[in-house]
């Protein structure tokens, strides 16, 4: 059964399945503030629990994340049952990974990433965004300049396609948060990645 949480108006033109990452779940505080954002300018964003954090809210006991193949079935079966054509998918770290395995579907317009995980904490060489070089649809990567799963200065030079637009968030980590010295609040870069969402999800 699917948990599911529907923030702004059903009826809008717009929406955005937005999942969570793989140490959260649907009502971390980052997916509520980006889901309230989103619905104060009229975007419908459908959040939803993977299987594994599903499992999690029922008995408390903490699980590693469901396998590809089941992550997969578990947003598909979110997009058949709540979507509708021309709509943008996305998610945080893992679940903008997983999003981006799903560009070809017939209703996905556009595919927004919150901080991509391009390899495990500390191991460059398992590299997991091959497939962007062969993105066909607008693909937005919200990235932190200092994120320990793909930083700037790691990106500069990635091989991605031409449908893969990139948004380093100033001195942002994998939460887009910067440090004091840098000058930069964490206020700023999350008004920064929702402005930049909402025009992602509304463009033509």
């Amino acid at each position: 059964m699917l948990n599911v949480l529907i923030d702004g108006p059903k009826d809008s033109p717009y929406v955005f399945i937005f999942a969570h990452g793989a140490g959260a779940d649907m009502h971390h505080e980052f997916m509520l503030f980006v889901a309230n954002a989103l619905a104060d300018a009229e975007i419908c964003v459908i959040r939803f629990n993977f299987p594994y954090s599903a499992k999690k809210r029922e008995d408390g006991i903490k699980r590693f994340p469901d396998k590809l193949p089941v992550l997969l079935d578990s947003f598909k079966e979110v997009i058949d049952l709540y979507g509708k054509k021309k709509m943008v998918i996305g998610g945080k770290s893992m679940g903008g990974r997983v999003a981006s395995h799903l560009e070809s579907h017939e209703w996905v317009k556009g595919v927004a990433c919150l901080g991509f995980p391009f390899h495990p904490l500390k191991k460059p060489d398992k590299n997991k965004g091959e497939h962007l070089r062969d993105m066909l649809k607008p693909t937005l990567i919200l990235q932190g300049e200092r994120d320990p799963f793909g930083s700037k200065s790691e990106l500069m030079n990635y091989p991605v396609s031409r449908a893969v637009e990139f948004l380093f968030l100033p001195d942002g980590d994998h939460g887009f948060k910067p440090r004091k010295i840098s000058g930069h609040t964490e206020k700023e870069n999350r008004a920064c990645v929702c402005r930049a969402l909402i025009e992602f999800i509304k463009k033509d």
